[in-house]
């Protein structure tokens, strides 16, 4: 299978996650230019890729580093979207608990925007994204246990962030 082939099948498998990924990296809905550019990066690279790293995690960290470079040139410190709308609707819920659900993920954004970067980037990859602790780990080059600590800390503080809002929030719920 040729090279084009190969990103072309993880870009089927992979394209949404590395999306998601990086819109709320960025805060942007419209980054279908950043994942072009990490399908291309992908590309590039793919002769060096020798797949001790899963395709996916190995295409997130790709991401992670062009999102970097994407913030650094627009200074932006904005990192959520505030119409979390699709979210809201992929699930059945009733029109009053969808309100109720977006005003709380707009908060949980908030909260998360006044979070280090570091706590900011495992909330997004473990519980957003999914991604296991092993795969975090590669992505953001720490050990397993440091991504564990971090995700710990990160949830106490968010809550924390949370409480100071003086709502109570079910950070399960609001986020997914």
């Amino acid at each position: 299978m040729d090279s084009d082939d190969r990103i072309e099948r993880w870009f089927q498998q992979y394209g949404h996650d590395i999306y998601n990924y990086l819109a709320y990296f960025t805060g942007r809905r419209d980054v279908e230019d950043l994942v072009q550019e990490v399908f291309t990066k992908a590309l590039r690279a793919l002769p060096s890729y020798e797949g001790r790293a899963q395709p996916k995690t190995w295409l997130l960290t790709i991401a992670r580093h062009a999102a970097i470079d994407y913030r650094r040139k627009q200074k932006m410190m904005d990192w959520f979207p505030e119409n979390v709308l699709r979210l809201l609707t992929s699930k059945e819920r009733s029109p009053e608990k969808a309100l109720v659900l977006k005003e709380q993920l707009q908060e949980v954004y908030e909260a998360m925007n006044h979070l280090k970067s570091t706590y900011r980037e495992v909330l997004i990859l473990r519980l957003i994204e999914g991604v296991s602790t092993t795969e975090t780990a590669e992505i953001l080059g720490w050990s397993e246990a440091k991504v564990s600590t971090t995700l710990h800390r990160a949830i106490k503080e968010l809550q924390k962030q949370m409480g100071n809002s003086g709502r109570e929030v079910n950070l399960h719920d609001a986020i997914f």
